[in-house]
């Protein structure tokens, strides 16, 4: 199975007209505000650091060359081209390598593990902005990235998250800036349960090591100055325990 084409066309769009600074998208935080928070959690549970960690779901790369300068190979893989351009133009030294996947689509997944080997996977926030019919499959293709000594760190927005979610879009002026182009290009934020992620990962054939809850940071803010935060939970996960 594979995303749809209204799905990806909805990616295509939105990125053709993301900002190129940094911190113009919504999720675009600063690494040392996500991904340094998310690695101190994730690197304890690596069974072998040297292996290459794929980003999955890139976007515009931020996450993903904070990721290169601590370990040496990095690959952003994306469904969306005019993503990986962003990510491109902003690592004009070639830190990481970066690869067009639809990695819901298990011969996509399957070929780039045979590639690269055994991965080490980080994903955040991309579960819920999947169809509903793809994330069993997205969690599958990640089993096949990871191989038989991967390890997956997997961050999604929790259930708690909609409501924030959806006061932000109610809001009396509108939804703030940075979130207004995702609901006009179709990819507003889905619900998935908090049982459902384990759920995922098990039918996969995962075992969960470790799991908790952080906030998820944002670049958006509220009307009185506070950085918009949105609930979340993490799992790492791998084939063999």
């Amino acid at each position: 199975m594979s995303v749809t084409s209204r799905y990806r066309e909805a990616w295509e769009g939105f990125w053709r007209e993301a900002p190129e600074e940094p911190g113009g998208v919504f999720w675009d935080a600063d690494p040392k505000l996500t991904a340094a928070f998310h690695l101190a959690l994730f690197e304890p549970h690596l069974a072998d650091p040297g292996l290459a960690l794929v980003d999955l779901g890139c976007g515009n790369g931020t996450q993903t060359r904070y990721f290169a300068d601590r370990f040496p190979h990095v690959v952003g893989a994306d469904l969306s081209a005019a993503a990986l351009d962003h990510a491109r133009r902003a690592d004009p030294a070639g830190q990481a390598t970066y690869r067009l996947l639809d990695a819901a689509e298990k011969g996509a997944a399957e070929t780039l593990h045979a590639e690269l080997g055994d991965t080490n996977v980080y994903m955040r926030g991309v579960l819920h902005q999947c169809e509903p019919d793809d994330r069993q499959s997205l969690v599958d293709g990640i089993a096949a990235l990871l191989g038989e000594r991967g390890r997956v760190f997997l961050v999604e927005l929790s259930e708690a998250a909609r409501p924030v979610l959806g006061a932000l879009a109610q809001s009396p002026a509108g939804p703030p800036p940075k979130l207004a182009p995702i609901f006009r290009h179709g990819i507003a934020p889905g619900e998935v349960a908090d049982d459902a992620v384990p759920a995922y990962l098990r039918t996969a054939g995962l075992t969960i090591l470790a799991s908790g809850e952080l906030p998820l940071v944002t670049t958006e803010f509220a009307p009185d100055g506070t950085r918009i935060e949105l609930p979340s939970k993490w799992q790492v996960a791998t084939r063999v325990e």
